[in-house]
């Protein structure tokens, strides 16, 4: 905990505890709450670390002020002495070297007098302020506010609370509270470790300039070898001053990953559990695991940390980012897709996404185990790519569409000649006559691009059995819906949309875009006779992410092309978990419907059971049926 004075704009003091990791500003989500025009969100961060307290000053307008100077980063440790400026408050930490302790008591709402701020969940009226740490002055109470009793005894402690079969059932797991406690209290030795992370990286940079090292004519190999050398000399001249409390060897991995690998992200590419990776700034990283988003605890030192990273992604691959071209699509060795965005433009400092992909090839049989599909809508959707269907694969970011993609893709019957033409080649397919090409962007000069529309044109040169597209953005539809409707059946691609009526529609739109002007009658008409089936993926809001629709393209009727479902998931809602988060539930089931085409797969020798088209009966909701699993691998 952290014992501070608050001096309000009357005069007032007050003296309170909040956590060790403390946010200061009238954000709801903030431990201490000031209100006032001149307090941000997040105004400032309050860090309890073996060495001190330390203090964050974010990046608000007005500023944060330790003693009269405006602080820009972080100043540190504190002293009792210092007074804080936060717009017209003013802090004073009373006990600075105080160990860090692990429990938790959040702060009150502070109100300014300008400007009531609305109270919080369990603030009221009659709800009092935190009680003041053993051995404080009293606490002066707010104009309103109830007094306090007073305490029975400095050491009395507080009574446990009645045991209930849901208490004893919360004690008996971890819940998120318990965990969200666990990290504050790991916070303050984070703080320390971020400390010094900073503090030799800046070290290692000064030495390898100094030396002259040409890094760009190194190897990978040598880098890392003489960067290693170099660390373990500066800790070895520094080892009086490191805190003993800090693992030297886990410290020494992480700025060498930072100096000339992928700094925090290195632990997270490894980690099979986390299957997407969000920097939103230097000192803000966000993974998506099991299909939910939480916040890493590591972090970079700086937003140049940052840039290094992206650069050494996009250098290998003849790409570049830089003010002029501030944006940049790329992937990783491992096909992992990787965008990147840097100031002007992301205005809190370069902004890393990357979408990781299973290490091991995923097949039609654990999307099934995943609860993403059903057996007989895998076993359907591997009928229509080796009848040579084409079939397009709708839905949103992140909800799966190029995984799906890369299992139709391997259906595929070994022996044909397969061409796929992407923007950054991401898929994988396990397929012997392959052929992979990946579009270029303009140089410096704004020439030598290679569009994907050009490539798929190129790609009805070269002899195709198969052309996979990975995805349709722009006027490369029309080319694609061409290749379609010219000989080259079974062919793949994806596009975002809501739903299969949206995505026919949004395809249209596509065409559009190629500047033919065609009438809207004859794109459809392109449309209707090229497409077979079309299938939806989406992602739900708990992070589920499931085949929704299997839909069937069967023809023209009054200038409207006509679309059937054949498969579809039947929504039952969101039911609560064991683990205490909600779910979708639903099932499978066929819409009564048999394809137009079944008797010309029949002719090809596809053997298809017309009864996985019937309707399925909904499960007993008694026995927790559905399918809500779905998610990313």
């Amino acid at each position: 905990m952290i014992h501070l004075e608050l001096t309000h704009p009357d005069g007032q003091r007050q003296q309170m505890q909040v956590p060790g990791i403390c946010s200061i500003g009238k954000g709801t989500q903030c431990e201490l709450r000031l209100a006032g025009w001149r307090i941000a969100k997040e105004h400032a961060r309050l860090l309890k670390s073996p060495a001190g307290v330390l203090l964050d000053a974010g990046d608000s307008f007005t500023g944060v002020q330790v003693n009269g100077r405006r602080i820009e980063t972080q100043c540190g440790p504190l002293q009792a002495s210092d007074i804080i400026g936060i717009g017209p408050f003013r802090l004073r930490v009373l006990d600075p070297q105080a160990p860090p302790g692990d429990e938790y008591a959040p702060a009150p709402a502070v109100r300014d007098s300008a400007e009531p701020v609305a109270p919080r969940p369990g603030t009221g009226p009659n709800t009092p302020w935190p009680t003041p740490w053993p051995g404080a002055a009293p606490t002066i109470p707010r104009p309103g506010a109830p007094a306090m009793a007073p305490p029975q005894g400095a050491a009395t402690a507080a009574m446990p609370a009645p045991a209930t079969p849901a208490r004893a059932a919360t004690d008996a797991a971890p819940s998120p509270a318990s965990e969200r406690l666990a990290a504050r209290a790991d916070a303050p030795m984070r703080a320390l470790e971020f400390e010094w992370r900073k503090r030799l990286h800046a070290k290692l940079i000064e030495a390898m300039d100094l030396r002259r090292h040409d890094v760009s004519r190194m190897s990978d190999e040598h880098l890392r070898a003489e960067a290693d050398r170099l660390i373990v000399k500066i800790m070895q001249d520094m080892a009086a001053d490191i805190p003993a409390a800090l693992e030297h060897g886990a410290l020494r991995k992480q700025i060498l990953d930072e100096a000339v690998g992928l700094g925090p992200l290195e632990e997270l590419l490894a980690d099979d559990s986390v299957t997407e990776v969000m920097v939103n700034r230097f000192d803000e990283i966000y993974i998506e695991r099991a299909g939910r988003l939480q916040k890493h605890a590591l972090s970079f030192t700086s937003d140049q940390a940052v840039m290094g990273v992206i650069e050494r992604i996009v250098a290998p691959l003849g790409r570049r980012i830089d003010e002029s071209s501030p944006m940049v699509d790329a992937r990783l060795k491992d096909g992992s897709r990787v965008n990147a965005i840097i100031a002007p433009l992301a205005l809190k400092g370069s902004t890393l996404t990357i979408r990781k992909f299973a290490k091991r090839k995923l097949d039609a049989g654990d999307l099934v185990q995943f609860g993403s599909l059903s057996p007989a809508m895998a076993d359907f959707l591997r009928i229509c790519v080796q009848a040579r269907k084409n079939i397009i694969v709708c839905g949103g970011t992140g909800s799966g569409k190029t995984t799906l993609l890369n299992i139709l893709s391997n259906f595929i019957p070994p022996g044909e000649r397969v061409i796929t033409v992407e923007d950054a080649a991401e898929l994988r397919l396990n397929h012997e006559h392959l052929i992979s090409l990946e579009s270029r962007p303009a140089n410096v000069e704004g020439k030598g691009g290679v569009a994907i529309r050009e490539l798929v044109r190129n790609t009805l040169r070269m002899r195709p059995d198969r052309i996979v597209v990975g995805e349709c953005r722009g006027a490369e539809a029309l080319d694609m819906l061409q290749a379609m409707n010219t000989g080259h059946e079974g062919s793949l691609t994806t596009l975002h949309a809501n739903s299969p009526r949206d995505g026919l529609a949004r395809l249209e739109t596509m065409v559009l875009m190629a500047g033919m002007e065609l009438p809207l009658a004859a794109i459809r008409e392109q449309i209707a006779s090229a497409v077979d089936i079309l299938v939806q993926q989406t992602r739900f809001s708990c992070g589920t992410r499931m085949v929704t629709h299997i839909t069937e393209i069967s023809g023209m009727e009054s200038g409207k092309i006509q679309l059937q479902d054949l498969f579809g998931f039947v929504n039952r809602g969101y039911a609560m978990q064991a683990d205490g988060l909600s779910k979708v539930q639903g099932h499978f089931s066929g819409c009564d419907t048999v394809p137009h085409f079944y008797d010309e797969l029949r002719a090809s020798g596809a053997k298809l059971d017309l009864d996985i088209f019937r309707p399925a009966p909904a499960p007993d909701s008694s026995s927790g049926g559905g399918n809500a699993a779905g998610q990313r691998p």
